[in-house]
């Protein structure tokens, strides 16, 4: 049947990197965009469930690789990113999801160091990927990054300074550079996911869970990771060409709630 319509909803053969891609969101992510057709490059810093991941979407005959990276350490963005590049052909996708979270009191002694861990992570990591991606991304004819932000960047929470600033640093960025790249055609997002079972959340008891759900959101319960990893896929697809500088929660509606 010939299509009407013109913009493309299909990934297919397109080059995307998942950060964060071991366990979680990232693995989601990395999955869902390969059974969708990408070819995928997979970055965590652990290396055993990392290929776990990769040799599981190799199993299912999609392609992905992965790359095994210290996302606070610089010089290992540049190589990977360059090594990516160099092994594609192309990047066409760069989701960053890497994350971590560190709970801390202003005044705890090891405050300063839960600090710079959640900064270096969290957002800086973020400005070198897409830094050492944007050469290919322009070379793309649909260049897509979409930054994984949380709903702590549109809120807060007590003991988490570190991990909220960063995520509201993760909105700004992406606004930011939304207008910036723009002109380029590539466009720049970020998803915010509410309450989602991760390892993050793996500690919260079950019972605390449900209550949380009931009390805070719409839907009543917290999110599995292939929720959002759809969220990021609508993002990253050629025919969301006029979307940017989004921040679109994936949530719930725990955003949206009063009361």
């Amino acid at each position: 049947m010939t299509r009407i319509s013109k913009l493309s909803r299909s990934i297919k053969g397109r080059i995307a990197i998942i950060t964060g891609a071991a366990s979680g969101m990232g693995k989601a992510t990395a999955q869902l965009f390969a059974d969708e057709g990408a070819r995928v490059a997979a970055l965590d810093v652990n290396a055993e469930p990392l290929n776990a991941v990769v040799e599981e979407i190799e199993a299912a005959g999609c392609e992905a690789r992965a790359w095994t990276v210290d996302l606070a350490d610089r010089s290992a963005i540049e190589r990977v990113i360059g090594e990516i590049g160099t092994h594609f052909g192309a990047i066409d996708i760069l989701v960053n999801n890497a994350g971590i979270s560190i709970p801390v009191a202003i005044d705890s002694d090891d405050y300063e160091r839960a600090w710079q861990k959640s900064l270096d992570v969290l957002i800086t990591a973020h400005t070198r990927t897409i830094r050492a991606a944007l050469p290919w991304l322009r070379k793309s004819d649909a260049g897509r990054i979409v930054n994984i932000a949380s709903t702590e960047g549109l809120g807060a929470t007590k003991y988490g300074s570190p991990y909220t600033a960063a995520k509201h640093a993760v909105i700004g960025l992406t606004r930011s550079l939304a207008v910036e790249l723009g002109a380029e055609g590539i466009t720049v997002n970020c998803i915010c996911p509410g309450p989602i079972r991760t390892g993050m959340t793996a500690g919260i008891p079950e019972d605390a869970k449900q209550e949380f759900a009931r009390r805070r959101v719409a839907l009543k319960r917290y999110a599995d990771p292939e929720e959002v990893a759809h969220g990021t896929l609508s993002l990253a697809l050629p025919a969301s060409s006029f979307i940017t500088g989004v921040a679109l929660p994936v949530d719930g509606g725990l955003t949206i709630r009063n009361a």
